[in-house]
Formats: structure tokens, sequence, C-alpha cells
């Protein structure tokens, strides 16, 4: 399928239904954002391009909130490769295993995200979508990465947009995460909203 910057399918459709049905977050705006909120229309295009080239491929996500990007994900990927999510929340992973419940090549799983999915990978794209803000963690996502293998973070805000007093003018985690990650080259991305940006790294 192809997607324009209009073009919302329908699994994403009902996505976003289950997430204002369970309360879940749709943006940062939105109460109750501190707990994850909804991967964004221009993420969701931008994992739906990565997930199309995953011919026989794995795909992972960590934090499935309602499942809005695993429908992204699931609706572009070929007929050959695999989704597994992996969400703490058992509401919000009750609410995508529903949603997805028609696919059997994704599983929406329960619990600790890198627990369950370390004996699934090697893995072609990883979208980490759960928090993760240390290195050990984010070195053990790099290694389930099969060689040009793609990892994935969103929720940054593009440099030029931070205030000028802003802390992560002098450190970003996640940028420092991918920057000095020897085994990923790496690049961010801004979004078609000029708001918003994401991380995307290649392992070598």
């Amino acid at each position: 399928m192809t997607y324009s910057a209009d073009t919302t399918p329908e699994l994403v459709q009902r996505a976003y239904a289950a997430a204002r049905q369970i309360g879940f977050p749709l943006t940062a705006d939105d109460p109750g954002h501190g707990r994850g909120s909804a991967c964004l229309p221009g993420v969701g295009r931008f994992l739906a391009m990565l997930a199309a080239g995953c011919h026989r491929g794995r795909i992972a996500e960590l934090g499935t909130g309602a499942g809005i990007g695993a429908a992204w994900m699931s609706g572009a990927m070929p007929s050959d490769c695999t989704l597994v999510t992996t969400e703490i929340d058992p509401v919000r992973a009750a609410a995508a295993r529903d949603l997805l419940a028609g696919d059997a090549r994704v599983a929406v799983l329960t619990g600790d995200a890198l627990e369950l999915i370390l004996a699934r990978g090697p893995f072609d794209l990883i979208f980490a979508d759960c928090g993760v803000r240390d290195g050990d963690t984010f070195g053990a996502l790099v290694s389930l990465l099969r060689p040009g293998g793609r990892i994935v973070m969103d929720d940054l805000t593009p440099a030029a947009l931070l205030p000028a007093d802003s802390p992560l003018r002098e450190r970003d985690i996640k940028r420092e995460m991918f920057a000095g990650e020897a085994r990923l080259t790496s690049t961010e991305v801004v979004l078609p909203d000029l708001a918003n940006a994401l991380l995307v790294g290649t392992r070598r």
C-alpha cells in the first residue's frame, strides 16, 4: 500500500479508536502523556516505509500502547514478515491484541519488553518506544539487529526548536546513545510537521 500525507489506513483508524476507548493519550498535549502517548502519523508512515522492506524479516516493537505503531507496520510489511510487539500495561496490551487478532503474523505480548524479545531475534527492524534511557539496554537492542537492520526511537524535538536554556542542548540521552554506538550508522529525521523528530540507526 502507498501512503500519502493524508492517508490513514483503516487499521490505524481503528487503533486510534481503541486508544480513545481506553483513554490512551494520542498526543503530548493529552492528559496522561507522562505514561506514554500514541505513535504520531509522521512516525507511523516512516515505520511503514521501513516495514515494507522487511521481506522474510522480523520486526520488534517495544511499547505497543494501544497498537497504533503496530497497525502502521503490520499494514505495510510483506506477507512473509512477522511482528512481535510488547506492552507492560495489561489494559493496553489487551486493546492491541483485540485490534490485531486477525493477523497471524503479529504477536502481542504482555510484560517486560527486553525479556520478551531476547529469544525472538535477530530482527530487521526494532521500534524502541518504551523509554529506553541507558546504554546497556540500548546496546542489547542493537545486538538483536541483523546486519543491515534498523532501530528507531521517536519523541524528539528538533534541535533548532529547543529553547536556548533547554538542558537537551547540552545533553540528550537518546541522541548520545545513537551517536555513541559504534555498530550503528545513524541520523536524525525531522518529521513533516517540523515540530517532532526521530532517530534511526542501521547496524553495520
